[in-house]
């Protein structure tokens, strides 16, 4: 499977380039994928969280995905890949949450990452307590495959 993420800013590429990698292997995911990978700052953040989500307050990532069922997607023919969508971090806030939680800024944006990726396959924590287990059991395994668990 070929990943293709794209970043304005080389921060953490390899990392989020690893854990993207990771997610859609645990997911089996079963064709070429492209995702694009945002940074902002706080306060774009917060305007972002705003404006799609009515939260008035800033978050630490938000996920856009672009296809409802990307596992029957068809890939693009001039990269034979499926854009799953765009994720948006702030790693102001990613850092402050590493401090709060008392791990590494690693595994922070790893976590961050993953909880995306899945977002983009169709998973959503909000829909009930049921998915909201399921979503972070497969967040926590992917991140421990990693050597990155809490």
């Amino acid at each position: 499977m070929k990943v293709i993420v794209t970043m304005e800013e080389a921060a953490h590429e390899a990392l989020i380039q690893k854990a993207v990698e990771a997610a859609l292997a645990y997911e089996q995911f079963p064709q070429n994928a492209e995702v694009e990978v945002l940074f902002v700052s706080m306060e774009e953040i917060h305007q972002l969280n705003l404006e799609q989500r009515q939260v008035d307050r800033p978050t630490d990532v938000l996920s856009f995905p672009m296809e409802e069922d990307p596992f029957s997607a068809a890939p693009d023919p001039l990269n034979d890949a499926v854009f799953l969508g765009s994720v948006v971090l702030c790693l102001e806030k990613a850092q402050q949450q590493a401090e709060e939680y008392g791990h590494s800024l690693e595994r922070e944006i790893a976590f961050l990452t993953v909880h995306s990726i899945l977002h983009l396959l169709g998973y959503d924590h909000e829909l009930g307590e049921e998915e909201e287990k399921e979503m972070f059991h497969r967040q926590e395994e992917v991140l421990k495959g990693m050597g990155l668990e809490r």
